[in-house]
């Protein structure tokens, strides 16, 4: 009776109507009505007081979900104060190890093929600046160039390989394994683009079809004195103020390193100063004598000319081979100036070349002689002349595109020599990585989920706070682990959030097995079966590291 009570005043406005002077029935009617308004009305309340315990009820458990989170974070703090001991005891990873997309039986391989330059040739970090400067020549002296470009030197530490150069927009990008451009990779120029600008160039961070048409893949070692350069050339068009469109940009620079090599400039500079340029490497006699020895076939396709290969092999097998003994004696066939990639779909004839007179015979190549020398030629011939069969032979070469893409494709075993991996693993073995790395994973996953409990609508201060903090922490983590290994694009394998990056995404597909220098394999018998790690998805080297680590301190 006092709720019926409570309730009056809320109809008083219906008592005034339904007894009107329209009559008694009416008022009778109305009255009936008035009755059920006002439990209707009763029902609405109760509900509506219903709904507000439920309110406070659910911002009671979200304010406690983010005082748990809260919590958690500050335990994290501290326990970020000092590098776990589970951490230290982790294993490393081998810097000369050899790691397996594909599984391999090495028992099955009896035939071993090799690229020359950078796979079998090391090469000192001077080579870069020698390209970089002929290029730069070239493009002043015949593509008429400003002057003041002969001023730029190279960056070692601008590049790394794998990169993309956006023909239309004129950026240097790098991509993750997905194909989204890194926030903290996309350079106009020398210039960093932020988030923003990024936006706007592109719409989205994902490239999508029509637009990986633009972008050219910078993936071989010479691809590091190309991209400085791109981007030292913008630079300078946009401090000058000139206009300038940036697929011209791109096409100068290529041709200019296509000239300095095809022209033979830079080999006659390498020859020139062998000792500035090349690396000596007894490991690699030994282990070519180490397959011969096994009953192994072995040849030689490369791209360079003969006087390069054979002036560069001399001097760096001259220490361990004896004054009577040849390199060439080690290969059962040897192609130089192969054009690869054409090589694999051409039909070009092979070309017997005479080393002394430096000229082509016009006989019809059908068998391959040890100890000649062999130009042009294709994979249809060579498959026809020598019967190896796919399966068992085993390619090596540096360029994911040039060298492995075509063997893959007709069925070689493929193995990516990537120099850089050695120095990337050291770092990543470093206390202090795995330090920043694990960081950086509390933190996401603090992150994601103080996301996944808090809906839009109950975002309150506490939240606002919480997540601005974490996104601090978040990003010194990913800084942190991009400066140890590139200050402008961090590492090569992966991107600053610990992912596998679009170069890892083409090793992936066109290598086998990859590893620093083919000497690696002499580590392993060559009854070695290799097969891809169970617990890794994507990237054998990559360590995860877990943020259990750090729990149980």
């Amino acid at each position: 009776m006092a709720s019926f009570r409570r309730l009056l005043p809320l109809c008083s406005s219906l008592y005034r109507t339904s007894f009107s002077s329209s009559g008694v029935h009416e008022g009778l009617g109305a009255k009936f009505r008035g009755y059920s308004e006002i439990a209707s009305s009763e029902q609405t309340v109760s509900k509506f007081e219903e709904g507000i315990k439920r309110a406070e009820a659910d911002n009671s458990v979200v304010n406690d979900n983010i005082d748990t989170i809260r919590r958690e974070f500050d335990a994290a703090k501290q326990s970020f104060l000092k590098i776990p001991e589970a951490l230290k005891a982790m294993p490393k990873m081998n810097p000369e190890g050899i790691y397996v997309n594909k599984g391999i039986r090495l028992d099955l391989i009896q035939v071993y093929g090799f690229d020359y330059d950078f796979t079998l040739a090391h090469y000192s970090s001077n080579l870069q600046s020698l390209i970089y400067n002929l290029a730069k020549e070239h493009m002043v002296n015949e593509f008429r160039y400003p002057e003041v470009c002969m001023s730029f030197k190279y960056d070692p530490s601008f590049p790394i390989r794998g990169l993309y150069y956006d023909k239309q927009n004129g950026c240097l990008l790098k991509l993750d394994f997905f194909g989204s451009i890194e926030p903290d990779g996309c350079f106009y120029g020398r210039r960093k683009l932020s988030e923003k600008e990024i936006e706007e160039i592109y719409g989205t961070r994902h490239i999508g079809r029509d637009q990986a048409r633009e972008l050219a893949g910078l993936m071989d070692f010479f691809c590091f004195s190309e991209a400085c350069l791109i981007a030292d050339i913008v630079q300078y068009f946009v401090d000058a103020k000139l206009e300038f469109d940036t697929c011209y940009i791109y096409q100068d620079v290529n041709r200019a390193i296509q000239h300095v090599h095809r022209s033979g400039l830079v080999h006659r500079g390498i020859l020139s100063d062998p000792h500035r340029y090349l690396v000596k490497n007894g490991q690699l006699l030994h282990f070519l004598r180490m397959l011969k020895e096994k009953g192994k076939k072995l040849f030689l396709l490369t791209n360079s000319p003969y006087y390069f290969v054979d002036g560069g092999m001399q001097f760096m097998l001259e220490d361990s081979m004896g004054n009577s003994d040849s390199w060439r004696e080690l290969f059962d066939v040897i192609i130089a100036k192969a054009n690869k990639p054409e090589f694999y779909t051409s039909e070009h004839p092979f070309r017997c070349y005479d080393t002394e007179k430096d000229t082509l015979a016009f006989t019809k190549v059908d068998k391959f002689l040890q100890n000649k020398i062999y130009y042009h030629g294709c994979l249809k011939s060579f498959l026809q002349i020598t019967k190896w069969n796919g399966p068992e032979v085993m390619y090596f070469g540096d360029h994911l595109f040039s060298d492995l893409r075509g063997p893959s494709k007709a069925g070689w075993r493929t193995a990516a020599i990537i120099h850089e991996l050695e120095s990337e693993i050291h770092l990543q073995n470093e206390d202090s990585y795995r330090f920043e790395q694990a960081k950086f994973h509390i933190l996401q996953e603090l992150l994601g989920r103080l996301h996944a409990t808090v809906a839009n609508s109950k975002r309150n201060e506490a939240y606002k706070l919480l997540m601005d903090e974490l996104n601090v922490e978040r990003q010194k983590a990913r800084s942190m682990m991009k400066r140890m290994f590139n200050r402008s694009f961090g590492a090569t394998f992966l991107t600053d959030k610990g992912q596998e990056s679009a170069f890892s995404y083409h090793i992936h597909r066109y290598a086998d097995v990859y590893t620093s220098k083919p000497e690696n394999f002499l580590l392993y018998s060559p009854e070695t079966w290799l097969h891809a790690p169970f617990d890794i998805k994507i990237m054998p080297h990559h360590v995860k590291v877990p943020s259990s680590l750090f729990k149980n301190q």
